[in-house]
């Protein structure tokens, strides 16, 4: 089985009963050109040679959105979609991180994410991270961004 095909099925795994509550992205073509314009740092990717083994999505976004999403009141799409292009953005979505099993606790994953967050605040005065747990390593992953970077995290309960 391909790297690619692996990494659409842990998305699949992993997502499946968030996808059942409505709202999710799925990162389509229209979401893919929304994230895109917001920022190229939002969709981050690493290849081994034998296809990606790692995909993160962040958002750039405004403290506005994020206290509407963290509240319940917006969905990821509704975050995603309603996020001005060209604005100056203050608060970041860590949205996803997906790791084949083999690339797990390398360091490669956190290398991928601060890499990202840190070309993102060359451009944005990014004050506040924000996440919405999914498992007990992304939820280890938000923190030690958060942690490094100094900067507050805020979390989606529900």
């Amino acid at each position: 089985m391909t790297n690619l095909q692996r990494m659409l099925d842990l998305v699949e795994e992993t997502f499946y009963e968030r996808n059942d509550a409505g709202g999710q992205i799925t990162v389509n073509e229209e979401e893919r050109a929304q994230l895109l314009a917001i920022s190229p740092h939002g969709l981050s990717e690493y290849d081994d040679g034998n296809g990606p083994a790692i995909w993160l999505l962040l958002i750039p976004t405004t403290t506005e959105l994020m206290d509407s999403f963290i509240d319940g009141h917006i969905n990821e799409v509704s975050l995603l979609l309603n996020t001005p292009i060209g604005a100056s953005y203050d608060a970041l979505y860590l949205c996803s991180a997906i790791t084949l099993p083999e690339y797990r606790h390398k360091g490669l994953t956190m290398k991928l994410a601060l890499d990202a967050v840190n070309n993102i605040c060359q451009t944005h005065p990014i004050q506040s991270l924000f996440y919405w747990p999914f498992s007990d390593d992304g939820k280890k992953l938000a923190e030690r961004i958060a942690t490094s970077l100094s900067l507050p995290l805020m979390v989606r309960i529900a």
